[in-house]
């Protein structure tokens, strides 16, 4: 399994990419499709650029902001992401992949990290056990960790990559609804 989560992490860009040509062949959108999928996707994508701001990859376990209320609110975004724009496309076949592709590839990339982090920082076991892994708690959990959102490391992350993809994506299926319509 270890050996997969090496794969998985190293494939999960190229292998999006790959979907993304599937995924505008298979889209058929709607005007009204189009405005379900960005209620889902704009809160994914907040979720994804709070979580950014408080990340210090390596250096510092991540518990304020969006993780006192969920151990991977990146992943937790992008699923809102994925699922806004499964919605947005008007396909269960879309829907169907993406399920596949998170189980096949984040579901042991998730595993993979929470390993990397139980050996990293010894305050990841209770930090565990007072923040879920994926569905977020509804009150803020304790961390001791007021740390507040940062632009610096929001920019470091490059995180405002998904919200020019996804405006990107919106273009695309915009421009598919008007010159290919279904």
């Amino acid at each position: 399994m270890a050996e997969w989560s090496r794969v998985a992490r190293r494939i999960r860009v190229p292998l999006g990419f790959a979907f993304a040509i599937l995924y505008f062949w298979l889209a058929r959108p709607t005007w009204r499709f189009l405005a379900l999928g960005a209620v889902v996707v704009v809160p994914g994508l907040l979720i994804r650029a709070l979580a950014s701001g408080h990340v210090r990859k390596n250096e510092a376990l991540a518990t304020s902001g969006p993780y006192a209320y969920t151990r991977n609110p990146l992943y937790l975004g992008s699923i809102l992401i994925g699922i806004g724009f499964a919605l947005a496309a008007r396909s269960w076949w879309i829907g169907a992949a993406l399920l596949v592709m998170f189980v096949a590839i984040y579901v042991p990339v998730i595993r993979d990290e929470e390993s990397f982090l139980r050996a990293t920082f010894p305050e990841f076991d209770e930090y565990s056990q007072r923040v879920p892994r994926m569905i977020p708690r509804v009150t803020r959990a304790p961390s001791g960790d007021d740390g507040c959102f940062s632009m610096e490391l929001y920019l470091k992350h490059r995180e405002w990559n998904a919200s020019l993809g996804s405006v990107g994506m919106f273009v695309v299926l915009i421009a598919k609804l008007y010159f290919m319509p279904s």
